[in-house]
């Protein structure tokens, strides 16, 4: 049986040792001394835990006699000796052995990387260059940077540890300028006291330390060199080097004694839940990181991130979170996502980053969805809406919100009939299709005010009419505010016979027109077939009502179809598609409809039914009939086919005309209006023709 020996001296060996304790696994674990002891934050007592510095001999014994199989070395970095002691008393022992490396910082320069141009560096005692980059001066050794310092004047904050203080005493004033930083332990005060570190000269606390912290202290002591060694994210490197930078001091830093080969602390967790079949219990925050610029993110997303095991979102997401230390997984499929975290539980805290907001065109739905077994927090980011109108100074609660990023949807529509619209864009030919689209649809008089790259450094913003900006690059990060003052505010259907292209085609009239698509009860989001469609006046006031949805308009005749196609750009309907064919056979490849309007059937109204009710076995239907033949067609329908609902009306319409002074009633031809629903009994390829619509439904959607 496996049995786990940890030596913990570092936080990443206190996380461990954390780690292994809300996973119920029992471990022995050693600690340099009684604070160390003190610092671990224990809830169970499955370990045992030894306290106290043992000698190479002594570590052997004790894995032989506790039966340890497995060591893991998270000592310190720069702790060489402790590092080889335990390597070599696990050889003796027989146990694997199993070292923890601390992250290296990402803006850390190795010696042999930097710059060495006297200009830029400087020359240690020995002769020898020291390496210097922009911001740091890097160093082999304590002893390296003293040497260094000799040769300056100003204050210095020397974080390296009390065991290295008597190094600073080499320098002649060192008394006055050096303020030594150190753990807040008896023996490590009684230790810089005794080499003359007193007083204000002496700071003793526990670390790591936060950015804010580091640059009072530095601040406070007027430091203008602060002196530390390379301790990776989880001895608080990153935040000394943005302190030192804000507070206007050189860093100096002392590198790592050795490269050592070993795993990160999340490689190690892995092999342990492998080997001691581990399952942790995982959990899960998506946070909305805002448009992309990493200032833009909220100080709450921010410290979930810093908080987690590990970074999952698309590259541009990733490169916002770039200068953390966890790691880093590209994904942003769902599923794919969901496959990561079960074939990786070592992770316990994930962070899926989205783009803006999560409660803006987000993947955050589909993620919850698909994460439901997992405790899942939700934290909010800066929307491009907010911020794009925050830029116009303008507000954003009278705006409609649409998105053309990676979906379709009528934004034509929505411009029609909205003062204020807000879309996001995405591709670059999205946003010139949009700009033809309202010029296309008789909206070239609106105003476009377009954020391209919103937040990043090279963030750029349009205005202007859609004829104005049709050649502009906008890149593939664009959203647009559309405004249009004179936006249509009827919400009725009856729009005049006059106003519809017409020439010879047949038309069904306004007053029959108005009845049948009260029988149609459309909704906004409907998808609705027009066959027979004529010069397209049905088809073009459905479109109006279903703006968010689909219109499609089916036509045997060319010079009708192209006079539906004139009457849709007419009236704005982006959202109507002209079908060129005879029905049913031109309703096969068709998305599954919601509605249907059947204005002439060319003989073939039993055929048209039938498909309609296996595509959608609930479809809401209204036919129009004028002879007496096509009436007895569509009862003996209604008496065969699974139909609910069914209602039969005749109207008769007179139409006033002049004649001379005098005003005369001309009667129309009386029209059989029938509507009715399917009942949603199975029919003949019912199941095939419900795969085909739930397709057609997902396609819809995108």
């Amino acid at each position: 049986m496996s049995k786990l020996l940890l030596f913990a001296g570092t936080t990443e060996g206190r996380e461990l040792a954390e780690f292994l304790d809300r996973n119920g696994i029992a471990c022995e674990i050693c600690v340099a001394t009684e604070y160390g002891e003190q610092l671990l934050d224990m809830t169970s007592s499955l370990h045992e835990i030894h306290a106290g510095r043992l000698t190479q001999e002594e570590m052997a014994r004790l894995m032989r006699e506790s039966g340890i199989t497995h060591v893991v070395d998270a000592t310190h970095p720069y702790a060489a000796v402790v590092t080889q002691n335990i390597r070599e008393a696990c050889e003796t022992a027989g146990c694997r052995y199993l070292r923890l490396l601390r992250e290296e910082s990402a803006n850390v320069v190795r010696y042999e990387d930097a710059s060495t141009d006297e200009a830029d560096g400087g020359v240690r005692g020995d002769g020898k260059k020291i390496a210097r980059d922009a911001s740091c001066i890097f160093v082999d050794s304590v002893q390296e940077a003293v040497e260094y310092l000799s040769h300056t004047e100003e204050n210095i904050l020397a974080a390296t540890g009390s065991k290295e203080l008597e190094r600073y005493t080499q320098l002649s004033d060192y008394r006055e300028r050096v303020f030594a930083r150190v753990l807040s332990t008896p023996e490590a005060a009684a230790s810089a006291a005794a080499l003359g570190f007193q007083g204000r000269n002496l700071i003793c606390m526990q670390g790591p330390f936060d950015e804010e912290l580091n640059c009072a202290l530095l601040r406070q002591v007027n430091a203008r060199y602060l002196v530390t060694k390379e301790s990776g994210k989880a001895g608080g490197f990153p935040e000394k080097a943005r302190a030192a930078k804000r507070a206007g001091a050189q860093l100096v830093v002392v590198g790592r004694p050795q490269q050592e080969a070993g795993y990160s602390a999340t490689e190690i967790r892995r092999i342990l839940c492998e080997e001691w079949q581990i399952t942790p219990k995982q959990s899960v925050s998506l946070i909305g990181i805002g448009m992309g610029n990493p200032d833009n993110m909220t100080v709450e997303t921010r410290r979930a991130c810093e908080e987690a095991d590990v970074l999952i979102g698309a590259p541009r997401m990733l490169e916002c979170v770039r200068n953390l230390a966890a790691p880093k997984v590209s994904a942003y499929l769902p599923e794919e996502i969901r496959t990561y975290l079960e074939t990786h539980p070592e992770y316990e805290r994930a962070a899926i980053l989205l783009s803006g907001d999560v409660g803006f065109y987000s993947g955050a739905r589909k993620l919850l969805d698909q994460l439901k077994e997992y405790p899942v927090k939700v934290y909010c980011g800066i929307s491009s809406v907010v911020y794009l109108c925050a830029r116009l100074r303008c507000s954003w609660e009278d705006a409609f919100l649409a998105s053309i990023h990676g979906r379709s949807q009528n934004l034509v529509g929505a411009v029609r009939t909205h003062r204020k619209v807000f879309s996001l864009v995405g591709k670059q030919e999205s946003f010139w299709q949009m700009c033809r689209d309202l010029l296309d649809y008789g909206l070239g008089q609106v105003l476009l005010h377009v954020g391209c790259r919103l937040s990043y450094e090279d963030e750029r913003i349009l205005s202007g009419s859609p004829e104005q900006l049709l050649q502009e690059e906008t890149g593939d990060l664009a959203a647009v505010l559309i405004e249009n003052p004179e936006a249509e505010k009827v919400v009725t259907h009856g729009v005049a016979d006059e106003a519809f292209l017409r020439s010879q085609v047949p038309m069904t009239k306004s007053e029959i027109r108005s009845i049948s698509l009260s029988k149609l009860q459309l909704e906004e989001d409907s998808v609705v077939y027009d066959i027979g469609a004529g010069t397209g006046s049905v088809s073009v006031e459905a479109a109006l009502q279903a703006w968010e949805g689909k219109v499609f308009a089916v036509e045997k005749k060319p010079e009708a179809a192209e006079l539906i196609r004139q009457n849709s750009r007419r009236f704005g309907t982006a959202n109507l598609e002209v079908v060129e064919g005879i029905a049913p056979q031109a309703l096969e490849g068709l998305p599954a409809p919601t509605h249907a309007f059947v204005g002439g059937s060319s003989g073939n109204l039993r055929e048209i039914l039938e498909l309609l009710l296996k595509k959608n076995p609930r479809v809401r239907v209204v036919l129009n009939a004028i002879t007496l033949e096509t009436v007895a067609e569509a009862l003996q329908c209604l008496r065969e086919l699974p139909v609910r609902q069914e209602d039969i009306a005749v109207v008769s319409v007179g139409k006033a005309r002049k004649a001379g002074q005098l005003h005369m009633m001309m009667g129309q031809n009386p029209v059989y209006i029938i509507s009715f629903a399917g009942s949603g009994e199975a029919v003949e390829g019912k199941a095939e023709f419900e795969e085909a619509q739930k397709t057609d439904a997902k396609e819809q959607k995108r």
